[in-house]
């Protein structure tokens, strides 16, 4: 609980905002990042929790920072069984890159900040490529790009569908 000052000397307390949309989202990313599809569709799916920590950034960042992304990429790295913090790495440098970012972003309407979110996502693609080949793994093909352009267009649909919970978590 937050203890705040009032005018008559006396503090008040207000509770904490409501954590469960947050979680909520968070599990649904990674749901749909390990929910098994057919081989050729793998490349053009979009990077669900990269995109979710984005929005969180961007929205919240008092409640979702770099160590949320962090938690959240060691969790991906164990659900999707890659080299034990490969996401956690990418994740903390996108949710850095988004809260430094933020101030500028913000000001943009949605469709203008998807091309910002697209710049962020090739910079985690370009760093998990590094530890991609760092690791001795077999480089992917040209289509491991893809995601960030796939992302750049569920931006937009993936803001539109969480501004309702960021505007209940600004109301209470």
């Amino acid at each position: 609980m937050k203890i705040i000052k009032k005018r008559s000397g006396k503090p008040s307390y207000r509770p904490h905002q409501p954590f469960w949309p947050i979680m909520l989202s968070f599990i649904l990313a990674m749901y749909l990042t390990i929910l098994p599809v057919s081989d050729w569709p793998w490349d053009y799916r979009p990077p669900w929790s990269v995109l979710v920590v984005l929005f969180w950034c961007f929205a919240t960042p008092r409640q979702v920072g770099i160590f949320t992304a962090f938690l959240v990429g060691l969790l991906l790295d164990v659900l999707t069984g890659a080299l034990l913090g490969q996401h956690a790495l990418a994740l903390s440098v996108t949710a850095y890159l988004a809260l430094v970012l933020r101030p500028r972003i913000r000001i943009f309407p949605q469709w203008q900040q998807a091309f910002f979110v697209a710049l962020i996502l090739l910079a985690e693609r370009l760093l998990t490529l590094w530890i991609i080949a760092a690791t001795g793994q077999p480089i992917p093909a040209l289509t491991y790009w893809i995601s960030a352009l796939v992302g750049l267009a569920f931006w937009p649909i993936m803001a539109w569908l969480l501004v309702p919970f960021e505007r209940r978590l600004e109301m209470s």
